[in-house]
């Protein structure tokens, strides 16, 4: 196996300077950095990341948690954040906790023993006392929290308003919200669903706020909870689901049912998931820039992790794409 030394004198070059070329330190001259390059590709030379984050504190690893990598929305998310951290020479570390706290505990302890520059949380946290212990910046997507050095979020109360007005200008007067249910700190279905009631109120109709299961992320069959909220609630003509994974439920149970989309039942997803196009019909939804926001995040923890200034939060705009459910 090829070392270091071995690149040095392959380049014709010092030790120092081949560590400075895989470190990106200093300045080196283009000519001299291809030489060094050249000769790590031929002696097939890896630079020991174990080594490397020793001698620098950190690795170039970035730590993400999690509450469901099976969740279509997650999975998304995270091969976003896989290419932006790939796009600045870095790796993740993939924790699922599940929405389990021991899990979460546990996957903090391993990003801090494999000396992750920082930890991006995706959608929620649980154990808040294991924060102030690390040395390390936490970066945050669709969870609000001064223990993070920053927070992309979307905009999640313009998005529940445009998909009650959209919903009351297709006709609709007998209003339902679905969404994961509150677990003791607000999440972003939460702000959906004040968005959605004000719009309700605002113009006098009805309308329902159903939450499902005690998870703000459900990722199991929901349907018989949703047949019963539509069996309850016969008049319901207009339904907004806060993802696109409920609301693809929302079809099935009405197809069941005999209700049809949209003539019966207009309705409106949100994220905006390949899902989303794919079920028949297909979901107006609204969309979150999840491109956007994981590049931010990865963007604000490196920075945050060389000290650098970075905001302490980030809004992005949402956008309603219309298809044939409304």
């Amino acid at each position: 196996m090829a070392t270091l030394k071995d690149v040095a004198q392959k380049a014709g070059v010092t030790v120092t300077t081949v560590s400075r070329v895989i470190n990106n330190r200093g300045y080196l001259s283009e000519k001299t950095k291809e030489k060094v390059r050249q000769a790590m590709a031929e002696l097939n030379y890896r630079p020991n990341e174990l080594a490397r984050s020793l001698s620098r504190q950190t690795s170039n690893t970035i730590g993400i948690i999690t509450p469901h990598i099976s969740h279509p929305y997650f999975s998304l998310l995270i091969s976003h954040l896989e290419s932006a951290a790939s796009r600045h020479n870095f790796k993740i570390l993939l924790c699922n906790s599940k929405e389990d706290r021991v899990k979460e505990t546990e996957y903090i302890d391993l990003c801090k023993s494999n000396r992750v520059a920082g930890v991006i949380f995706c959608g929620m946290i649980l154990a808040f006392e294991k924060y102030n212990q690390l040395d390390f910046p936490f970066v945050a997507i669709e969870c609000n929290s001064p223990l993070f050095v920053s927070t992309i979020l979307c905009d999640n109360y313009s998005g529940g308003r445009m998909a009650a007005e959209h919903l009351i200008a297709r006709g609709c007067r007998h209003l339902m919200h679905f969404s994961g249910s509150i677990i003791g700190q607000e999440m972003p279905g939460d702000i959906r669903a004040r968005a959605f009631a004000d719009v309700c109120q605002e113009n006098s109709l009805p309308f329902h706020n159903r939450w499902i299961k005690d998870s703000p992320f459900p990722v199991s069959d929901c349907r018989d909870f949703i047949r019963q909220a539509l069996i309850d609630h016969p008049h319901t003509d207009g339904i907004f689901a806060s993802s696109d994974l409920i609301a693809a439920q929302v079809i099935q149970v009405c197809s069941d049912l005999r209700i049809r989309i949209p003539e019966d039942i207009r309705l409106v997803g949100f994220n905006d998931i390949s899902l989303a196009s794919l079920t028949t019909p297909p979901i107006t939804t609204i969309r979150q820039p999840l491109h956007e926001m994981a590049d931010i995040a990865v963007d604000a923890l490196i920075k945050s992790s060389c000290h650098k200034t970075v905001p302490s939060e980030i809004v992005l705009p949402v956008t309603l794409i219309k298809r044939q459910s409304t």
